[in-house]
């Protein structure tokens, strides 16, 4: 399987040496999930055939989907090909957001304001329902849920957190498990030195749920 990762944003310059990149986080901990795969970074700006990959992810950005960016509509339009396609498509925060608007949901500043650190979600993403601990960095959310989707993941302030496609195969997630607890506590340090968004409160243990559940979706398990 040859997946394309899709930048959507890059990890904060001064977080660059230490952490490198998005793409980089997502393909260290999908390897050993998915060994026999193969995974190339695709510049959101440099969209290709939507047939050169056999699936996709699309990562977070700093950028909202209403952002007036050149590269947004083509965005959307090539999600909406991979979906005709049947490609399988995985988007995480911002890629989770602009799947959804792509194939008819809506996304706009969350009423409750920036949510940051590790959230509880109540998910159904392993077919039975539990609370997991995954990291949050967003000010941004669904608002209107897409058609031909279910919610398998949520919060009383999130009620669209995970969504399974049900007419392509399509799995998102608003929330990042990418990221690690260190790079959560450093990203976070960083942009509120600039006042981007709130500090750190204390955190409670990190959940691995999140990585398993992508895996197992690319490998159709």
């Amino acid at each position: 399987m040859k997946i394309g990762i899709i930048e959507c944003g890059p990890v904060p310059a001064p977080l660059r040496e230490r952490y490198v990149s998005y793409p980089a986080m997502f393909r260290t901990q999908l390897q050993p999930l998915l060994p026999t795969a193969t995974f190339e970074t695709i510049a959101v700006a440099a969209l290709g055939d939507v047939a050169a990959f056999d699936a996709y992810l699309l990562t977070g950005s700093r950028h909202g989907v209403y952002d007036d960016l050149p590269w947004i509509a083509p965005l959307k339009d090539f999600i909406r090909a991979a979906a005709r396609l049947q490609r399988p498509m995985v988007g995480v925060c911002f890629g989770h957001q602009i799947i959804a608007e792509a194939l008819g949901g809506r996304v706009e500043k969350a009423a409750a304001g920036w949510r940051v650190g590790l959230e509880q979600y109540t998910t159904s993403l392993n077919g039975d329902t539990q609370s997991v601990m995954m990291p949050a960095f967003h000010q941004d959310q669904i608002v209107v849920q897409p058609p031909d989707t279910e919610v398998v993941a949520n919060t009383a302030a999130c009620p669209f957190a995970a969504l399974r496609y049900t007419a392509a195969p399509i799995l998102s997630v608003q929330f990042h498990p990418e990221f690690s607890l260190p790079y959560l506590t450093d990203l976070i340090t960083c942009l509120s030195q600039q006042a981007a968004a709130p500090g750190l409160p204390p955190q409670p243990a990190l959940d691995d749920k999140g990585m398993r559940w992508i895996g197992d979706f690319l490998s159709g398990r």
